[in-house]
């Protein structure tokens, strides 16, 4: 396991460091950004923040990334004292990304493959309907997830490693 994406979720961040601790985490951009706009009180200005923290995410480097962050918090410190206090305390979390290779951050930075996966196997279930028991169901999202795992395999290139 080289890196865990997820939302901060506290059950995930449990098990997360019961059963791979040491295993480095990246919480969700798209989350964050989602959980920032709890603390932009003006309508008017979401688009702004959320404008100055993709500059953050999309920063060059991890250097480029915490000097966009201090900048945003410098800026919001006055103005929206909680919004920058919960972004320093928080985006940190979704930077980890900056460690692995340039060309597989893109993809990793969300869970939006986990998301994906999970609402192709809900469709896939809900056709199916009622099982007749817990095994046939174990079979059906077996089935999909070795099929998933096959187009990943062979056809789609997610990340090229």
């Amino acid at each position: 396991m080289k890196l865990i994406v997820s939302d901060a979720h506290e059950g995930l961040k449990a098990a997360r460091q019961n059963m791979l601790a040491g295993t480095p985490w990246q919480r969700c951009q798209f989350h964050l950004m989602q959980n920032a706009m709890q603390y932009v009180s003006k309508v008017h200005l979401r688009k702004q923040v959320a404008d100055e923290l993709r500059n953050i995410f999309n920063a060059r480097d991890l250097d480029d990334a915490l000097k966009e962050l201090k900048r945003f918090v410098t800026s919001h410190e006055k103005t929206a004292p909680k919004l920058a206090s919960w972004a320093e305390d928080n985006i940190p979390e979704g930077l980890t990304v900056f460690t692995i290779p340039a060309g597989h951050r893109k993809r990793m930075r969300t869970t939006n493959m986990l998301e994906r996966q999970n609402k192709e196997l809900k469709r896939r279930t809900r056709v199916a309907g009622l099982f007749p028991n817990e095994e046939s169901l174990l079979r059906l999202v077996t089935a999909v997830l070795v099929e998933l795992s096959d187009d990943w395999e062979t056809g789609m290139k997610y990340l090229t490693i």
